[in-house]
């Protein structure tokens, strides 16, 4: 029985950001509850990345043009022959409800940026050992707080993020789904093809293999290079075969 993993690479600057968000927002749940420094460190370092991303480009604007794109693909599918209307329908409305939601939110982070806590605990990130108790006695404070309270809190930070989560959740989860799997073959650990305006590329490789991919190019054309994990010792098959979703 085979291992096999899976790697992303986006192919245009909004799916690279779209991709770093959901994966600070991923991170931003591991360990919760925040109950000690190392829980309550984690948590704080991912806001304050995830509020470098927002800072850096219009998410919100770039989102609800995807939302747009995905029902004018919908729309598409209409006069297919055999195709499931009530599902195109759901997923139609899904994301008419998701715009809606997200340009009526406030702005993307504005809670999180505007928190005392937050924005004291971020200053103090960037210096090596700078969260300890005299350095920051409101964090230490609140970590003495009762778990209630603190969860509370935690728990609405995240209910802001909730539109641009919901939102990005649905989009990155229909163009996942846009193209399937196949497989295909490098040279000497070499591949390379046509992007066809994708915006991700899904690449699966088994884990006995130890290999990994570097991936460079854009929607138009792509190239993949397979290199081993040990790069004292490993070695590169003549052929190798995995597989490719261009989505």
């Amino acid at each position: 029985m085979h291992t096999h993993v899976l790697f992303e690479h986006p192919l245009n600057e909004k799916m690279r950001t779209w991709l770093r968000i959901e994966f600070l927002v991923q991170q931003l749940h591991c360990n919760l509850p925040v109950r000690d420094y190392a829980s309550a460190l984690h948590f704080f370092r991912n806001i304050g990345d995830l509020l470098d991303v927002f800072e850096r480009g219009e998410v919100r604007t770039e989102l609800l043009k995807e939302l747009e794109r995905q029902q004018r693909k919908l729309n598409q599918w209409d006069d297919v022959p055999g195709v499931d209307r009530d599902r195109i329908e759901a997923l139609r409305q899904q994301l008419k409800s998701s715009g809606s939601v997200l340009i009526s939110a406030p702005r993307i982070g504005q809670l999180l940026r505007e928190d005392r806590l937050i924005a004291l605990v971020r200053q103090r990130l960037s210096i090596p050992g700078g969260c300890c108790s005299f350095d920051l006695p409101t964090l230490h404070i609140w970590l003495h707080s009762p778990q209630a309270q603190r969860d509370t809190q935690v728990e609405r930070w995240l209910e802001s993020l909730q539109p641009l989560t919901q939102a990005m959740d649905l989009v990155l989860d229909l163009i996942r789904h846009s193209a399937a799997f196949r497989k295909q073959t490098s040279l000497n650990g070499f591949f390379q093809d046509n992007g066809d305006d994708a915006d991700l590329l899904r690449l699966q490789l088994t884990l006995e293999e130890q290999l990994y991919p570097q991936i460079s190019g854009h929607k138009s054309r792509f190239a993949i290079r397979f290199l081993p994990l040990d790069s004292e010792n490993g070695t590169i098959p003549e052929r190798l075969d995995f597989e490719l979703a261009c989505c």
